[in-house]
């Protein structure tokens, strides 16, 4: 199986390398990861300069296809450009910090994921909870094993899958939870500052919101030491509120007069 392995904390990052020892289980591993840290892009790309892609030696021993954009270029870099065939499979990290809830809108990590299921691959996110001394190796041995089963189990039409691995996870067994995205608002205040010139500026903040034990959520399950899996899907249609729209009256719009 060709795997094509991207992130979106840079092509040096420790959490790519464990991971690509893993998958190299599994079939073919390509890394193309964006140059520097391109956390919170979400799926931008860019088209106003051109792409650099270079290939890179890596601590790891091995080597990579380092592009200096974001992590939805270097899913479209490594599927026109880099693979020497099409990939069966896409994963994206393992991503320092998890991408949970609304969060999932904003993730770099989780937008190579989206991407590369535009195409029609079968791609999952791997985020684990931030830690001072993360265990990637260790994530990284959890994130294959599950990547594996849900190969075996998901239906060809099911193409793409946020996978979450909290640190309680990597020193006792955790229940995995197959659950929604939460969509519980975090992170929407900011800390007020000033420089030594007396000038404001501002860090965001990243504190989750409390959950409600009761609701099955990725966030909840996740605060409750779980692992998480999410099937996601990038149609944002409503398709409830399509449905009523198709019957709104809008025979009031005339043509503009020039």
């Amino acid at each position: 199986m060709q795997i094509l392995l991207t992130n979106d904390d840079g092509i040096h990052a420790p959490g790519l390398a464990a991971l690509e020892d893993e998958l190299r289980r599994l079939g073919e591993v390509t890394v193309v990861a964006p140059l520097h840290e391109q956390s919170g892009v979400s799926q931008s790309i860019t088209f106003l300069r051109p792409l650099i892609c270079s290939a890179v030696s890596r601590a790891s021993g091995n080597r990579g296809w380092a592009v200096d954009g974001t992590p939805a270029d270097c899913v479209k870099m490594g599927l026109f450009e880099c693979c020497a065939q099409r990939p069966q499979l896409i994963v994206s990290g393992i991503n320092g910090g998890l991408n949970a809830g609304i969060n999932v809108l904003y993730s770099g990590t989780v937008a190579a994921a989206i991407e590369g299921s535009t195409f029609g691959i079968r791609s999952i996110a791997v985020s684990l909870e931030h830690a001072e001394r993360p265990a990637f190796e260790i994530a990284a041995k959890v994130a294959a094993n599950i990547i594996e089963q849900l190969l075996e189990q998901a239906s060809e039409n099911q193409l793409l899958f946020n996978l979450n691995i909290p640190t309680a996870a990597l020193t006792e067994p955790s229940p995995i939870r197959v659950v929604p995205m939460s969509l519980a608002r975090f992170g929407d205040q900011f800390l007020r500052r000033q420089d030594p010139k007396g000038r404001n500026y501002f860090w965001a903040t990243t504190d989750p919101p409390v959950q409600d034990p009761a609701e099955e959520t990725d966030l909840a399950a996740l605060q409750r030491g779980c692992i998480t899996v999410t099937p996601l899907d990038y149609d944002l249609t409503h398709r409830a509120a399509l449905q009523a729209a198709r019957d709104w009256d809008f025979s009031r719009t005339t043509r503009p007069t020039v």
